[in-house]
């Protein structure tokens, strides 16, 4: 198919709530059509999840493929492509943790966003089945990050301090250990 553009914040897209998928269109030429595309720009992009509303079509579509071992999150556990139609997310532990968040949508930022760490969710698949599966960890964050998206939401409005937004050359060249180092030495002081 082909390589969409991926809308930027500031785009009315990524803030309106996107659509329920129809599920009569599941399995037709324009369902896989949007897959392949959503497929080709997550590759090209580098990414590791995208939805729907991020190539500018507003439906409750988002696809993840995470790779396993070391990338810029950390060690991961591999996911392999995968689509996920008009998905619910139910938090099931309110135990959280933090990651150093990017977006596709938010090029060239990071955010240190905490969230639950046990979410169970539920969605159709592309052969409009209904399934669920339990998701824990960083797995858990990327989607609540990804399904966010859906409802007009972006990491960044889950970020509580400012200074948990940063420039990611910045990220890149001071190092999560020396920003987090320093964010705690601030908040300490600061008390």
């Amino acid at each position: 198919m082909a390589v969409k553009e991926i809308i930027r914040m500031g785009h009315p897209t990524l803030r309106l709530p996107a659509e329920p998928y129809p599920i009569e269109k599941i399995g037709s030429d324009e369902c896989h059509e949007l897959i392949e595309d959503l497929r080709d720009t997550l590759a090209a992009a580098g990414g590791i999840g995208l939805a729907a509303p991020q190539i500018d079509v507003p439906v409750q579509v988002a696809v993840l493929d995470i790779p396993a071992g070391p990338t810029r999150y950390g060690d991961l556990s591999a996911v392999p492509f995968s689509v996920y139609i008009n998905p619910k997310l139910t938090v099931l532990d309110e135990s959280r943790a933090g990651y150093w968040e990017g977006c596709l949508s938010v090029p060239g930022l990071r955010g240190y966003v905490v969230r639950p760490q046990r979410v169970k969710v539920e969605f159709i698949d592309l052969d409009a089945n209904e399934q669920s599966l339990i998701a824990e960890g960083f797995t858990a964050t990327v989607f609540q990050h990804e399904f966010d998206h859906l409802a007009s939401k972006l990491y960044i409005d889950h970020i509580s301090d400012t200074r948990l937004l940063v420039f990611e050359d910045q990220f890149v060249e001071h190092g999560i250990d020396s920003l987090t180092s320093h964010l705690q030495t601030a908040s300490q002081s600061a008390s």
